[in-house]
């Protein structure tokens, strides 16, 4: 017995040891991810910025439109989740490039759709590959931070932003002046990030965290059921104040600036774009300093302290409006990675579900706004709509009912 179990010990001591040394940050996994991000999301807003195109192909109504995005909100938000929980209990390394692979057959789809009804199969692969997507790389990412989960995030995130900006772009480029069929074309980008994927896939497969057991991995907080409760609400609170903002800037800066500064079209542009340069920046800083002075100080200075800016901008000039936008974008943006990194602590074990929770709630909150801001703008104008979410920030005061987290333990 004793001989037994002196060599269970020393056979369970190297793995010990391995785990007990400090982790270092994988920076060629994180660009990996960052990059395969990019291209998931390109291929995403790239759907969204054709539907002109679609509308007119297919003689649609506004309201068969917005099935197309309902449907495909549905798969790319709601699932997203379900596909973290289901894969915080049961690991899948190569999950990442067969979620790519429904991306890239909805793509290949809507290349040859002949009518609607194929449009909406089309746009519900897309969206599941996006579901999978999201909460599966999110993990990758944690895996490969060697502790730096703030700025693991924030290289991740920032992947995305710049995917969503190409898209209508490659869109206005390639896919109005080519017609449908030139959709096909970007199953290259799908097929690259299947490779890579795939590349990723074994890498996570050979992780110690996918080895262990779940059990393993939780180290619960000795936080109440009812404090976790209270605290995920307040953060999903956080992300509706900042994506129904974010959403009023996305959807319709382009419309303020043309109406109440008489800007050409190529100009209105140009500020947006200027602003979602700003936005990628902010969520590069967000995360890293997250790392160095806590998340709860970062959520506190993105959701509350921009609330000065917005509040000023339904009234400023066309200089300070350029000016105060860059500082909405880069300070909102900062919060996200440092909401998502507080939340995988606050609930730990759970890292796909939380994940796929918040990334599902940015996106859907995000559709919802634009929706709810848009009819708003249509009842009253669309300078009303910016005073009425000039004070959405405000919903950041909430930050002060988040326990004080730092290293999984709770100090308040």
């Amino acid at each position: 017995m004793e001989t037994s179990l002196d060599k269970s010990t020393l056979s369970a001591a190297p793995a010990v040891a391995a785990a007990a040394r400090p982790q270092r940050t994988i920076y060629s996994v994180l660009g990996a991810i960052s990059f395969t991000h990019m291209l998931n999301d390109m291929i995403q807003s790239l759907i969204l910025a054709i539907y002109p195109m679609l509308k007119d192909n297919f003689s649609l109504s506004f309201g068969q439109i917005g099935l197309i995005t309902l449907v495909y909100q549905i798969t790319a938000s709601l699932l997203q989740p379900i596909v973290g929980s289901y894969t915080d209990k049961h690991p899948k390394p190569y999950s990442l490039p067969v979620g790519m692979g429904f991306t890239l057959s909805g793509l290949l789809l809507m290349s040859v759709a002949p009518n609607f009804g194929v449009l909406l199969v089309a746009a519900a692969l897309v969206g599941c590959g996006s579901s999978v997507f999201h909460p599966e790389s999110s993990r990758v990412a944690r895996m490969a931070s060697g502790g730096k989960h703030g700025l693991a995030q924030s290289l991740f995130q920032v992947g995305g932003n710049v995917g969503s900006s190409l898209g209508p772009l490659l869109a206005a480029l390639i896919v109005i002046p080519h017609g449908q069929g030139s959709i096909a074309w970007f199953s290259v980008a799908a097929l690259v990030a299947i490779v890579v994927l795939t590349q990723i896939g074994r890498w996570y497969k050979q992780h110690p965290a996918t080895k262990r057991t779940r059990g393993a991995q939780a180290g619960h907080p000795t936080l109440s059921r009812n404090k976790v409760l209270m605290a995920v609400g307040v953060l999903v609170l956080l992300v509706f104040s900042k994506y129904f903002y974010l959403a009023s800037i996305n959807s319709y800066f382009t419309f303020y600036l043309i109406d109440r500064f008489h800007l050409p079209i190529q100009a209105a542009q140009i500020h947006l774009f200027v602003f979602l340069a700003a936005v990628a920046a902010g969520t590069m800083i967000g995360g890293p300093i997250g790392d160095r002075i806590g998340r709860k100080y970062v959520i506190w200075v993105s959701i509350l302290g921009v609330t000065p800016f917005t509040l000023l901008l339904p009234y400023a000039n066309l200089f300070w409006t350029g000016v105060l936008t860059v500082v909405i974008g880069v300070v909102l943006a900062s919060a996200f990675s440092a909401i998502l990194v507080y939340a995988q602590e606050l609930i730990p074990g759970k890292v796909g579900m939380v994940a796929g929770l918040f990334f599902g709630l940015a996106f859907g909150l995000g559709g919802v706004g634009a929706a709810v801001l848009g009819q708003l703008a249509d009842a009253t104008s669309i300078a009303y709509v910016y005073k009425v979410c000039s004070f959405l920030p405000l919903i950041g005061v909430l930050t002060v009912f988040l326990p004080n987290l730092e290293r999984g333990k709770v100090k308040a």
